[in-house]
């Protein structure tokens, strides 16, 4: 016999508020088990992949963590040290940017840029701004990132996490299944395997699809010749999952760049409109459909108030978090509401009529 409704909801709601306080007061602690978790998840169809190939578990495991190691490596070496390097570019250049954008609007507007305007000030105040915090602000950035994935959890700990965890993700996963409460098994298994295909729909296709844009914005806006193309075209892809408002800012700031980079040179800047032309006919004709298909995945506006919402509360572990609890929360959300529309309260007396037996009338 099942427990009563009542208890179910005391028990679960204690849960809740132990895995809270456990964010809350293990934060920095859990942070390599969680990444090592959300790695063993994003890899594990690869290893079901291999292992229908006719490898081992432990063998397939071991050629993905060997892959993975290779490709972090090459990304240390190469890219991220280009990144930084054009990130600080880029906030050092802003005081330049902003007197080029100034003789622009003197030359079109020169009744704007009178020196006791309230254009012109701002635009001083705002490039000096920039110039003075935005380095603080990227080293800040950058030494908190450090601080929270320092080299022993980047170069050990998350890799032999995440190797152990895949090496027994199935057992675990059958270990669960067998914990399940036997009334109530079936139901939460359709649960499970509801967030399982909104999370795969978001980690695995979305983070696909942005890792892939990424690399084709950041490679085209490179050949076209853009001076920050890898730091633009990675920042458009980092904000893809949000459907055409990615692309938008993202060409928007290239645009934008590429004005000051290519005035004159209209072939070049518009290549730079090109490659974002060609990057959305691209993700919404092939990569998407593709990678994501028709599965459920989160809506944006839902993910940024997650995002937002635990990154506040939980720091960088709450933003680690928050797309796998909003997952959860909306697929209990839509079952709740399905098991509401199937109840008396929300068909009344006029759905109990039509589903009563015809003999009783």
């Amino acid at each position: 016999m099942g427990l009563p409704a009542s208890k179910q909801t005391k028990y679960w709601s204690i849960a809740t508020a132990v895995f809270l306080l456990m964010l809350w007061f293990l934060g920095d602690v859990i942070l390599p088990f969680v990444l090592g978790g959300a790695i063993a998840y994003f890899l594990d169809p690869v290893a079901d992949r291999l292992e229908k190939m006719g490898l081992s578990r432990i063998w397939a495991t071991v050629l993905i963590t060997v892959f993975g190691l290779i490709i972090f490596v090459l990304m240390a070496l190469l890219i991220i040290p280009t990144l930084v390097e054009q990130s600080i570019t880029l906030v050092n250049s802003a005081p330049e940017i902003f007197t080029q954008l100034q003789t622009f609007l003197t030359e079109r507007f020169p009744a704007l840029m009178d020196t006791t305007s309230t254009l012109r000030q701002t635009l001083n105040s705002l490039g000096a701004a920039i110039q003075s915090k935005g380095g603080e602000m990227v080293n800040g950035v950058l030494s908190t990132a450090m601080n929270l994935l320092n080299i022993v959890v980047l170069m050990v700990i998350v890799p032999v996490v995440a190797f152990y965890m895949l090496l027994d993700w199935d057992n675990m996963v059958a270990k669960i299944d067998s914990l399940l409460p036997r009334d109530h098994a079936p139901v939460i298994r359709e649960i499970a395997r509801e967030v399982d295909q909104t999370l795969s729909s978001f980690l695995r296709g979305q983070g696909t699809v942005c890792l892939a844009m990424g690399i084709f914005y950041a490679i085209g806006l490179m050949l076209v010749g853009l001076q920050f193309g890898l730091l633009v075209g990675a920042f458009a892809g980092l904000i893809t999952f949000i459907p055409y408002i990615g692309a938008l800012i993202g060409g928007a700031l290239a645009l934008g760049l590429g004005l000051f980079q290519f005035w004159g040179d209209w072939v070049s800047l518009g290549l730079v409109a090109v490659v974002f032309m060609l990057g959305q006919a691209l993700e919404g004709n092939v990569i998407t459909p593709k990678l994501v298909g028709s599965s459920v995945g989160l809506h944006p506006v839902w993910l940024m108030f997650a995002l937002t919402a635990f990154g506040t509360l939980f720091g960088f572990v709450g933003m680690l978090v928050a797309v796998p609890v909003a997952a959860i929360i909306g697929v209990l959300m839509r079952f709740g509401i399905g098991q509401y529309q199937d109840g008396r309260l929300f068909q009344g007396l006029v759905g109990t009529t039509a589903t009563s037996d015809p003999e009783e009338d």
